[in-house]
């Protein structure tokens, strides 16, 4: 129960937020369990939805049952239903009931974990489960990690630590002083490797893409070639 007279976030009432949580809850249910009665891609062209909505922000906050209505003429419409069972681009959703959920309580601590002291649990939590992956998966005790946003970010934070390996002294001296470095990928390699290498400073020319072979895997030989 609400104690009397608490103010919650200071923007909404407790009890406000409680009545349109539970609008928002029981629209995210609907959702799932009739999302395969939805188009899997818009019918909008390019622009469309900027054109409906207002040209200018507004200066005073709006009613939630606004925001909410909103959402449901403006946004729906205009999405790509990933959690479509039509839907087979780009790579499978990973939305879920729990994780939807899990997203629910995660917005409302708005943890930060920059160091151990500004979240304790965000902190600890993630060491537990990326080790709970290394013994899944087989890895030895030595392996260690962290979780990120995207394969993309993953990629640019391996490389960054294997230029730092390679080339101890970039961090004082950048890349200018370095000798050339050469960054092997697969030919079948995600864009983001091209990316990461524009941004650490290898640059595309000292990006060697590899052929693959029929699976396509990497071809061994082919890489210790180009070594």
């Amino acid at each position: 129960m609400t104690p009397p007279g608490a103010q919650g976030t200071g923007d909404m009432d407790p009890r406000e937020f409680r009545d349109h949580a539970h609008a928002v809850v029981d629209w995210i249910a609907d959702y799932l369990a009739g999302v395969d009665e939805l188009p899997v891609l818009p019918a909008l062209k390019p622009g469309e939805l900027r054109g409906a909505l207002s040209a200018v922000p507004p200066v005073q906050g709006e009613p939630m049952e606004r925001i909410l209505r909103d959402f449901d003429e403006l946004i729906v419409p205009a999405v790509t239903h990933w959690n479509h069972p039509s839907f087979h681009g780009y790579f499978a959703v990973t939305g879920s009931g729990p994780g939807i959920l899990g997203e629910m309580l995660s917005a409302a601590l708005n943890l930060n974990a920059m160091v151990w002291r500004a979240s304790p649990a965000g902190t600890e939590l993630e060491e537990h489960a990326v080790d709970g992956v290394r013994k899944l998966v087989g890895l030895p005790e030595t392996f260690s990690g962290v979780i990120h946003d995207t394969a993309s970010t993953s990629s640019l934070v391996g490389l960054a630590g294997a230029r730092q390996r390679a080339l101890p002294d970039v961090r004082e001296h950048g890349l200018h002083a370095a000798p050339p470095c050469r960054v092997y990928a697969s030919a079948e390699a995600h864009s983001s490797i091209d990316k990461a290498v524009m941004t650490l400073g290898f640059g595309l020319v000292g990006t060697r893409r590899i052929e693959v072979d029929d699976e396509f895997r990497m071809r061994a030989d082919r890489l210790k070639q180009a070594i």
